[in-house]
């Protein structure tokens, strides 16, 4: 990989890998940007009270507030008939900014996927995909404009990292799928936005502080949050071992996602440039571990490329090591790989996909190939390149 000749951004705990091979592949379009506008998500609720207070308010009018954006998901204080008529338009440019808008909206799977492109203050672009299922909806959120963990597989780590995301940003996107789930836009009538996934664009470790705080305040009851169970909520990573160590320590219920993609450093080295700073064996040992804490079985996540790491040796090793630690602490969800344009990466053949499957499961080991929805908008895992059509 060519080191970018311009300094590496702040990525929450990873550091661009000063200590290490690997380095994080930066955007043509990356700068040292203004940051967005501080959202009421993004204070701490002593910040909120002296935001009030500046406006005149008492800190009652506060808890309003949290009501209103995370009880009803409403952010029009125009309409706020519990707030003072006077103070309706400057508490709305106080506590809520406009952090992302609509740009395009594209519908897949008869109306159950929707895929909305987003522009954020500076111009940034990014995506976020809501999927309905008979007895969920599941809203797959991005933390960071673009990515910097180069995979070559994937469209969104070939753009390159351009900047994270705030907590707001990364929040805005729930509110307005839940509101979206409520109001019945979503096929098949009303209901509510129950799983998030942060498996959108970017590497959710490497802007952690914003991404763990979103994750509090989507999971926490209202008014302090939207009341969407942490055990619904999962969190990804290419291998970033400080990332889940932290985590770990958390004690947030959480589902922990890895992309592993591959059961050997020589093949993950290829396919995943992170292995070069965190091998397998340290990101298996971290992943066990946040099993042990927290009990909950840890998805591992295996885009099936045709001929590159879909063979029966690849299923064998996978299963040999994950089988390594005695107890079913994985889930195994092997991913048809959703080809991007001039890659030359391929899905696997159906009967790779079937045979890898029945021999982990002969293993002992868990495993579920993964449903690729949106691959016709290119809203799938592994497509999200923030492309204004």
């Amino acid at each position: 990989m060519t080191t970018p000749e311009i300094d590496t951004p702040e990525t929450g705990i990873t550091p661009g890998g000063t200590s290490g091979a690997f380095r994080d592949v930066l955007s043509k379009d990356h700068a040292r940007r203004g940051k967005p506008p501080l959202h009421f998500v993004d204070m701490t609720p002593a910040q909120r009270i002296e935001k009030a207070a500046e406006l005149g308010l008492p800190k009652f009018r506060v808890k309003q507030l949290a009501n209103h954006y995370f009880g009803h998901f409403d952010v029009n204080a125009a309409e706020f008939t519990d707030f003072p008529a006077a103070k309706r338009d400057e508490a709305a440019a106080a506590f809520f900014p406009q952090l992302i808008t609509e740009v395009t909206r594209q519908v897949a799977d008869e109306g159950t996927t929707i895929k909305t492109l987003w522009k954020l203050f500076d111009g940034s672009l990014i995506e976020s995909v809501l999927m309905r299922y008979p007895t969920r909806a599941t809203l797959c959120i991005s933390s960071q404009v673009g990515c910097g963990m180069g995979c070559p597989f994937c469209a969104t780590g070939k753009l390159g990292l351009t900047r994270n995301m705030s907590t707001g940003e990364i929040v805005e996107q729930v509110r307005v799928a839940a509101k979206m789930m409520r109001d019945g836009e979503v096929a098949g009538g009303e209901s509510r936005l129950s799983n998030i996934v942060f498996m959108g664009m970017g590497e959710p470790m490497g802007n952690y502080n914003s991404v763990l705080s979103a994750v509090r305040q989507i999971s926490a009851m209202p008014p302090e949050g939207f009341g969407i169970s942490a055990r619904n909520i999962t969190v990804s990573t290419v291998g970033v071992v400080p990332g889940i160590k932290k985590l770990t320590a958390e004690g947030i219920p959480v589902r922990l996602a890895v992309s592993l993609h591959a059961p050997s450093d020589e093949l993950r080295d290829e396919l995943v440039p992170m292995n070069k700073r965190f091998n397998t064996t340290q990101v298996l040992d971290a992943a066990h571990d946040y099993w042990l804490a927290s009990k909950r079985r840890v998805s591992i996540e295996y885009a099936l490329m045709r001929g590159i790491n879909d063979q029966a040796e690849h299923a064998q090793l996978l299963a040999k090591r994950l089988n390594h630690y005695g107890d079913d602490w994985a889930h195994v969800n092997p991913i048809p790989l959703n080809p991007i344009e001039g890659s030359k990466w391929t899905a696997s053949k159906p009967e790779d996909e079937k045979q890898f499957l029945e021999i982990l499961h002969r293993a002992g080991i868990t495993a579920t190939l993964r449903d690729t929805r949106g691959q016709d908008i290119d809203g799938a895992c592994g497509q999200l390149a923030a492309k204004e059509r």
